[in-house]
């Protein structure tokens, strides 16, 4: 007999033999969907960084942290199809010369907008508002330097004040915006000032459902500058 005889242990030699290319072909397809989905995956963008610099509204005082503003603005974003990652850099009483002094290490490198929600605690404080105007576009160069997009929530002094410090402190944000050339939110509390259902005990910090809205419509002025 020779080498290649005919015996069972040949043929089942031979029926292995004859089933590798199949195996070898057949490889690739059952590879091929896994493949897709890593590569897929692999190429799919990363959420895109907002972190809001700002105040208690930012920190999220009396609430949750589901219930503040930074993960309502996350969810708001996510209804729009805009994949966001919303970290919030809030401190409770902050005034702007608070912010400027910290807003080196408060807002992280990889951060792609920037969202400005300070000013208010300045107006409680009756700080002058060309000093509430410096830090602010001290604030916007700092982060447009580290090539962070600016948005700033604005925002106007409640109805029952009046007179000229009241006009001086309203016309800061859309003056600061125009000139620095960033976003602005023309009015941050818009639909929740005036309204005691939307606000806490206290008659000023939103509740979860004032800072659902507000970050209802803040969503559009985000996606808009990002």
């Amino acid at each position: 007999m020779g080498i290649w005889g005919t015996g069972p242990g040949v043929q089942a030699m031979m029926v292995a033999i004859d089933r590798t290319p199949m195996q070898i072909r057949l490889f690739p397809l059952i590879l091929a969907p896994a493949m897709s989905a890593v590569m897929g995956a692999a190429a799919a963008p990363a959420p895109q960084v907002v972190t809001i610099l700002g105040d208690s509204i930012t920190a999220g005082l009396g609430l949750t942290a589901a219930e503040a503003l930074p993960a309502q603005l996350q969810a708001a974003l996510a209804q729009r199809g805009v994949r966001a990652v919303v970290r919030g850099a809030g401190v409770s009483g902050d005034t702007t010369a608070g912010g400027l002094a910290r807003v080196d290490f408060s807002v992280a490198p990889d951060t792609r907008l920037c969202v400005v929600e300070l000013g208010a605690n300045d107006y409680l404080q009756s700080m002058p508002p060309e000093q509430t105007r410096h830090n602010l576009e001290a604030i916007v160069r700092k982060l447009k330097a580290r090539h962070i997009h600016v948005l700033i929530a604005g925002g106007t002094t409640p109805e029952r004040t009046a007179g000229s410090y009241a006009r001086a402190f309203n016309v800061i944000f859309p003056q600061m915006a125009k000139a620095e050339g960033v976003a602005l939110e023309p009015d941050f509390l818009a639909g929740v000032q005036g309204r005691p259902a939307l606000k806490q005990a206290d008659g000023l910090h939103p509740n979860a459902a004032g800072a659902r809205l507000i970050a209802a419509r803040l969503a559009g002025y985000v996606a808009k500058a990002l």
